[in-house]
């Protein structure tokens, strides 16, 4: 194994594919967005994500790494957000892992995966794209703003409507989730997924409690 120098390591000098492969070991593990969208004859198109992430609670905002073809053209989900501006992102748990590795087959385009992997939908709410039965969390988005950063690759902040969730996985008392019932995965690199039930607890400090317990510390090591 080559040592890695002080210097650490360039991206700007890598490879893309190497860059991609780095940056994909490197933030894990990260959450998976199965996307929904409508082409224009009305087919649902399906696609994982795992360049996503919430941004903002106020207002609502998650955030969706789209990426084109070889060719720099858009691929569906892209191509659908930018005409209508509406999608549904399903956060994916255990029992829907294997029908969203499925939707990543590279189906021709016009070939709903919905369709092709004998998904449920329902109807959503706020937007016209259908939502998917299965998924234990359904988020209606709408586009906000896309950034373009290359030919390849634009930044989608969609505004989060309205979330739906499975029977008995949010205490809505208090907005708590349950994790046990929940099971989300994430991605990691290559072929690698994480399943989330071995969690630890972290509580956050004031800065009083913090220095409390260093000079606790302290005056147990003197």
């Amino acid at each position: 194994m080559t040592p890695m120098s002080d210097h650490g390591i360039s991206l700007r000098e890598l490879d893309p594919r190497d860059r991609y492969k780095l940056l994909c070991g490197v933030v894990v593990p990260r959450p998976i967005a199965l996307v929904t969208t409508l082409d224009e004859n009305g087919a649902v198109n399906a696609a994982p994500f795992s360049f996503f992430n919430i941004f903002s609670e106020s207002p609502a905002l998650i955030v969706l790494g789209l990426q084109h073809k070889p060719d720099h053209s858009p691929k569906d989900t892209t191509r659908n957000i930018h005409r209508d501006g509406e999608f549904v992102v399903h956060m994916v748990d255990e029992g829907l892992s294997v029908a969203m590795n499925d939707c990543a087959v590279d189906f021709p385009s016009g070939d709903s995966e919905v369709a092709a992997t004998g998904l449920a939908t329902l109807p959503s709410v706020d937007v016209k794209v259908p939502r998917l039965a299965a998924a234990p969390f359904a988020l209606e988005c709408r586009r906000h703003v896309v950034l373009n950063f290359s030919p390849d690759r634009e930044l989608l902040v969609g505004e989060v409507l309205r979330i739906h969730a499975r029977e008995g996985l949010v205490d809505q008392a208090n907005m708590y989730v349950d994790l046990d019932a929940y099971r989300p995965i994430g991605r990691m690199f290559g072929n690698l997924y994480t399943t989330q039930r071995d969690v630890f607890s972290l509580t956050r400090e004031s800065h009083a409690q913090w220095r409390a317990r260093q000079d606790a510390k302290e005056l147990k090591d003197a």
